[in-house]
Order: structure tokens, then C-alpha cells, then sequence
């Protein structure tokens, strides 16, 4: 499964050089997989009454171009590989020129709150990597 979330850049984006900080790519990738969370039905509140979360085990991010404010970005996110506690996804974002700008690929944990242990990935998550084949 992919998704799209859009972004408008507005000043609060932008640095002393005129474009986007690498800090706020991050809170727009963010987004991104927090629109892929919950298209995919994963209920974080429920989760936490389960004492299950997700936490970032691996977080890699290039920076190929910059964007300037009133750019509009399409940030996509994809299921790239689920493993027994662990799944990664890559994301892109795009601006309205359709010119790949940033990338990454993050890997996540399955995470028992109340343990503070690796548990295995739940179906709402793993079940979309199927669907990617």
C-alpha cells in the first residue's frame, strides 16, 4: 500500500538561506507515515490500551533538492519489508514539479510498552506488505 499527503510550504518552513530546514523535511515525512498509519487501520489508541507502539530503530534521509515556500510537496510512503518484529518503509518526497526532492527509508520496531521489548509486527501493519507484491 502507498500513500499521498500533501504539503504546502509556508514560512514557518523556511531557514535563514531561503528554503525549507532539513529539520521540518522530517516533521513532513512524519506526516506521511502518520497518513500511512492510518489508512492502513492501525488505531494507536487501541494499540496503547494493548501496550503496543512503534519506535524507529533506523532512520536514513537524502536531501537531493531544495523547496521553497509556496512549493506544494507530495510526500508517498510504501511498505517496503516487513520482518518478525521489525518493517521498514521508504518515503519520497516530490514537489508539484514532480522532481524527487528528499528520500528515506525507515525501519521500525513492534514495541511492548509495559515490557519495553520487540514483539511481533501486528496484521494491521503486515497484512499491507501482501498487498504491495
Amino acid at each position: 500500500m502507498q500513500t499521498t499527503t500533501k504539503i504546502v510550504v509556508t514560512p514557518d518552513d523556511i531557514d535563514q538561506l531561503g528554503h525549507v530546514n532539513y529539520l521540518k523535511y522530517i516533521l513532513f515525512l512524519e506526516k506521511g507515515v502518520g497518513e500511512w498509519y492510518k489508512q492502513a487501520g492501525v488505531n494507536f489508541k487501541e494499540l496503547r490500551k494493548q501496550d503496543l507502539g512503534t519506535v524507529v530503530l533506523k532512520f536514513d534521509v537524502s536531501y537531493h533538492k531544495e523547496a521553497r515556500l509556496g512549493d506544494t510537496l507530495n510526500v508517498t510512503t510504501t511498505l517496503m519489508n516487513v520482518g518478525n518484529k521489525s518493517f521498514t518503509v521508504k518515503q519520497e518526497i516530490y514537489n508539484q514539479d514532480d522532481i524527487l526532492i528528499t528520500e528515506s527509508t525507515k525501519t521500525f520496531v513492534m514495541f511492548n510498552t509495559a515490557t519495553r521489548k520487540g514483539v511481533p509486527v501486528i496484521q494491521e501493519i503486515a497484512r499491507h506488505l501482501k498487498c504491495a507484491r
